[in-house]
């Protein structure tokens, strides 16, 4: 599509526009050359036929100072509040599409104002319009475009190969049972630093192990695997959230068993699976305030270390039968549709309001 831009301020959030991309194409706003250089490493391959850089064949892009006003007109879409600046907003239209649906707050100064300032937002279920009620944010009926999580659409409707997904992550042994490590960064007192080495040791014996960090965390891959290959560990692979060519989340999601994680989003878009969840605890404190049966607290085991995690992943696989059918009304309470066509959902409507705009 013809002057459909997408903006970014970590380049793992694009994730969250990506299948939109996939079905129209589109040109990404890079910020600087540091993002340019970042960008090519980890976007190759994803370029859609005739929308693609020559020779690198990645994305089309243009390098744009977020801080400077935009001078296109356009559609421009938008996983974080603060990725651009909306400058002259007779020619552009803004759309939100959100990096997440987990119960940390929004990060950042001026929140309700920057969210309100969009003329869009592509809404993924209930549980994001209770996340902006829990800041005081009321947005006006006609700014809600309810989709649905775009990022399940491959995985409901089976689009992922997963002999390929095991190969490219290095999964050898097919006949264990892997397990996700997921958790979230600083903000939210993420638990890879304290909890990354130990489950490598422990539960690396019995399952196979992915280790996804946060995006802000993606440097500590390189050191955990030096460690793990110097420890003698095997059966445990990496997943690097920003490389968006090679490690999709859903790709984890699917050739994974169960999911480890803290306060991250991801315990909440695994929901998808209607796998089972082990939450860590930590002493992050500033949750949102959700409806009881949009939270996961209450239907997922939880770790403290008073009882191993081995037990914890043993319990749950054999409780999960039991706990299915409340996984799978937590998913219904969190996310609208939930019918592989969320992405469809969001080209018709930018076709709509692009007609509108020519």
């Amino acid at each position: 599509m013809n002057n459909l831009y997408f903006c970014y301020s970590q380049l793992y959030q694009l994730s969250y526009a990506l299948p939109i991309y996939r079905k129209i194409g589109g040109v990404f706003l890079v910020r600087n050359i540091k993002k340019w250089i970042q960008f090519v490493k980890y976007t190759r391959g994803i370029a859609r036929p005739g929308n693609r850089v020559p020779l690198l064949k990645i994305p089309r892009m243009k390098i744009h100072d977020s801080r400077q006003p935009i001078p296109w007109q356009g559609i421009f879409l938008s996983p974080s509040v603060s990725s651009f600046h909306a400058g002259t907003r007779e020619n552009i239209i803004t759309i939100y599409t959100g990096h997440g649906s987990g119960d940390k707050p929004y990060f950042g100064p001026g929140i309700p104002d920057k969210m309100a300032a969009f003329d869009y937002h592509f809404i993924a279920g209930p549980k994001n319009l209770a996340k902006l009620k829990d800041i005081n944010v009321d947005l006006p009926f006609e700014k809600i475009i309810k989709i649905g999580n775009m990022r399940f659409d491959d995985y409901l409707n089976q689009k992922i190969d997963r002999s390929q997904v095991k190969k490219r992550l290095g999964i050898k042994d097919n006949e264990r049972q892997t397990i996700l490590y997921a958790p979230t960064w600083s903000w939210g007192n993420g638990t890879l630093l304290k909890y990354g080495a130990r489950f490598c040791k422990e539960l690396s014996a019995h399952y196979n192990l992915i280790i996804r960090p946060h995006g802000h965390d993606r440097m500590q891959i390189p050191k955990l695997r030096c460690w793990a290959k110097k420890e003698g560990l095997s059966n445990i692979c990496f997943s690097n959230p920003s490389n968006l060519a090679e490690n999709d989340t859903m790709d984890d999601f699917l050739v994974s068993d169960l999911l480890i994680s803290d306060v991250s989003s991801v315990m909440y878009e695994y929901l998808v699976t209607q796998k089972p969840v082990i939450i860590i605890k930590n002493d992050f404190k500033d949750h949102h305030e959700m409806p009881h049966e949009m939270k996961i607290n209450s239907i997922a085991e939880h770790y403290d270390e008073s009882i191993p995690m081995l037990t914890l992943i043993e319990r749950s696989f054999r409780m999960h039968a039991q706990k299915k059918p409340d996984y799978l009304a937590l998913r219904n309470n969190c996310f609208y549709f939930n019918d592989g066509k969320s992405a469809q959902r969001a080209v018709e409507f930018l076709s709509k309001i692009r007609m509108k705009q020519v």
